[in-house]
């Protein structure tokens, strides 16, 4: 039975996993937490949490809170900076049989176009994940992600400073996702993932306020699965004819086998495992297993012969 997946097939290099099941940022920290309690060699790849050119201390507490059937999070990137990364856990993820992406994030172009080239040549890091999600400084605080023409400029940007495979993660707040697949898609991206999380928030009760020092927050889990996969099959149907050789990573609530099968079914060449990771660390090669599971009760020897034939 064949796992194999190509991510990048329009890279010089490519990015093959041997089986399409990724970890979404921010869920499995820098892999190394999880590497004694879980069995990572078995996953596809890992993308270590989002990662900015200088540390971040973060928001201010509470930063998580459950909702019915999801995770209400305000992190506010919280990370070491991308120096220790560099010097701290690349060397480590150079040894694993799994490679290791880095998702980056900046508050303007410039900052993506540092992080993208101080990456360059790192051994252990397979590839990047370009988070548009982040507010534009330069633009008023809108995030990248919201008009396919900022999209476009950043991808351009870290596409021409970089030779690593790239992947770039778009976000659900902007109404039609589609028009900023597009851009991404046309200005250089290796392959496309999303969503990222959805923007809600909540109130305290005894305090009258938001719970959340930063007012929102970004909701994922199990609750956002209908609304990802939705969009994941219309950037699908966009791509397929204009730009086929552009992969899509779906996620969003993925938490079974049977999930990760719809976005498959969907278009999705690979998907990315997130806020179940906190409940089961082994949530991964469990979908891993069940897809398999799946694919043998079903007679079918290569998962490509699955990919996309809902469309």
């Amino acid at each position: 039975m064949q796992l194999k997946t190509e991510l990048a097939p329009r890279h010089k290099s490519g990015l093959q996993l041997k089986n399409p099941v990724m970890t979404a940022a921010g869920t499995f920290g820098y892999g190394t937490e999880y590497a004694k309690i879980a069995e990572i060699q078995h996953l596809g790849a890992i993308i270590c949490k989002g990662t900015t050119l200088r540390s971040r201390h973060g928001n201010a507490h509470p930063r998580t809170l459950e909702t019915a059937s999801g995770l209400l999070n305000a992190i506010g990137l919280q990370n070491p900076g991308v120096h220790t990364i560099g010097e701290r856990f690349a060397p480590m993820w150079s040894r694993w049989q799994t490679p290791v992406l880095v998702n980056i994030a900046g508050d303007t172009i410039e900052e993506y176009v540092a992080l993208a080239e101080y990456l360059e040549g790192i051994e252990g890091v397979a590839g990047i994940e370009l988070n548009v999600s982040c507010p534009n400084v330069q633009q008023g605080g809108a995030v990248f992600g919201a008009t396919p023409q900022v999209v476009a400029e950043v991808t351009e940007a870290v596409r021409s400073a970089t030779t690593l495979p790239l992947i770039v993660k778009l976000s659900p707040n902007v109404g039609d996702v589609r028009p900023t697949a597009l851009a991404a898609a046309a200005s250089g991206a290796d392959a496309i993932s999303l969503i990222n999380t959805i923007t809600g928030m909540t109130i305290d009760l005894a305090t009258r306020r938001p719970a959340f020092a930063n007012t929102t927050a970004g909701l994922s889990g199990p609750a956002i699965k209908p609304i990802a996969l939705r969009m994941v099959y219309e950037v699908a149907s966009e791509l397929r004819g204009s730009h086929p050789t552009v992969p899509i990573i779906g996620l969003g609530g993925i938490s079974t086998a049977h999930d990760a099968l719809e976005f498959l079914m969907a278009g999705a060449t690979a998907i990315q495992v997130g806020t179940i990771n906190f409940i089961n660390p082994h949530a991964g090669v469990d979908i891993i297993d069940g897809i398999e599971a799946f694919l043998r009760q079903e007679g079918v020897q290569d998962i490509k012969e699955i990919i996309g034939i809902a469309l």
